[in-house]
């Protein structure tokens, strides 16, 4: 096995890899919009030429919704696509490495440095763009990872599946599907960034809507109104205090994150006419869901604590709660499971240091695997501080890694022939 994965490890083209996360990267593929079909496509194209079997199709968008389980959507859609890769071999895929192809919208483009989020800018070891930490340094991680093995002429004994998924950025349809139309594996490695930790378990989060009632009236005699906004912040204080009651206790594996279950309120709309007091205040935002909370039980506490807050008005004028857009529950791997001390073993043989188990604050798809009975973590390239921000980035360096870490852990896992 030294030698075959010596073999492997020198397979690894790290020109062409940097060149493909560049050439990915410069594909615009906001999700929901056309450009995110057509990375989905290139990648089923890519994956072919390596060598897999390759099952593209079509999503049904209005039979998954109707699923139980269907875990939500915010970005418009028309259309998506899967896909899904496997190598040759008997049986179930011993290992599944997944990654999402879609990304979040730009932002102001004038706060990105020479204004095109898309332009893949290379500086010294660093590739900055839109997505190239979330996630699609692990996207193109997990294919040079196989057009390794195509080059270096192995076959693995039992496969390995590459899944490739949109619309993990709002909500997890991709990965719902992928399951729904059975693509598994005993195990699976989700590439999204981990700063070279290991992420064993992910908080939830779910997409809440709240919806104020004020009374409409001239602005010049506003006494004769209630305005939206003026009852919205006793509403948020209840929000804020929630939120530090549900961080009291913070588990361990949170490594001293203060709080991994945030609640944030991130659009606000009130009002139409600059003279008139706003009548209607819509909010939206997310809650953090604990390790191992029902998120029904999330929905209540949240529902509770709205209900609670303070203010005359309120009380005959109750705000109204709904729960539009992704649903993420939370999700880990089941204690004491293998795929950790193999994933752990792998990145000591690579970097020389066993990697620092840990959770993330965020939802992701990590638990619809989890829940599809597929034991799941994250291991990946980037810093995810980065997502999100118009100076997301990645750095060449831990693309390489976790090539490498990754390269071992499939042949090992899924062995050879």
């Amino acid at each position: 096995m030294r030698d075959v994965e010596a073999r492997i490890l020198n397979a690894i083209d790290e020109t062409e890899t940097v060149g493909l996360l560049a050439e990915t990267v410069r594909v615009p593929s906001v999700t929901g919009t056309d450009a995110e079909s057509d990375l989905q496509h290139r990648f089923a194209r890519l994956l072919t030429e390596a060598g897999l079997d390759v099952d593209v199709w079509k999503l049904d968008l209005a039979g998954l919704a109707a699923q139980a389980g269907f875990p939500g959507t915010e970005a418009p859609r028309q259309e998506g696509y899967g896909v899904a890769a496997v190598t040759e071999g008997e049986g179930l895929p011993a290992l599944a490495l997944q990654g999402h192809v879609d990304v979040v919208p730009t932002g102001d483009l004038a706060k990105w440095e020479g204004s095109d989020p898309f332009a893949a800018r290379i500086t010294g070891d660093v590739l900055h763009g839109r997505g190239a930490c979330d996630m699609k340094a692990g996207l193109v991680a997990n294919l040079a990872i196989v057009r390794a093995l195509k080059r270096a002429g192995v076959r693995l004994a039992r496969p390995l599946a590459v899944h490739c998924v949109i619309s993990e950025e709002d909500g997890g349809l991709g990965a719902f599907a992928t399951l729904a139309r059975g693509h598994t594996a005993e195990a699976a490695v989700i590439t999204e960034p981990t700063s070279g930790a290991v992420i064993t378990a992910n908080a939830g989060a779910l997409t809440f809507r709240l919806e104020l009632a004020g009374r409409a009236a001239h602005g010049a005699t506003r006494y004769e109104g209630v305005n939206a906004i003026e009852v919205f912040w006793p509403v948020f204080e209840a929000i804020r205090r929630l939120e530090a009651e549900r961080n009291r206790d913070v588990p361990e594996i949170f490594g001293g994150n203060p709080m991994p279950y945030p609640i944030e309120v991130g659009t606000v709309r009130a009002g139409d006419w600059a003279s008139t007091v706003p009548d209607l205040l819509v909010a939206e935002g997310r809650l953090g869901v604990r390790l191992e909370e029902d998120p029904a039980a999330a929905r209540a506490a949240f529902e509770e604590a709205v209900a609670s807050a303070a203010h005359p008005w309120l009380r005959d004028n109750p705000p109204a709660v709904t729960w539009p857009g992704g649903q993420f529950a939370s999700g880990r791997l089941p204690a004491g499971h293998e795929l950790l001390g193999e994933v752990n073993r792998a990145v000591s043989d690579v970097a020389g240091r066993r990697p620092a188990e840990a959770a993330a604050p965020y939802g992701s798809d990590l638990r619809l695997y989890a829940a599809g009975g597929v034991p799941t973590l994250h291991y990946g390239p980037g810093d995810v501080r980065f997502a999100h921000a118009p100076r997301e980035q990645v750095e060449l360096a831990e693309l390489r890694e976790v090539t490498r870490a990754l390269a071992l852990l499939a042949v090992r896992r899924c062995g050879v022939l």
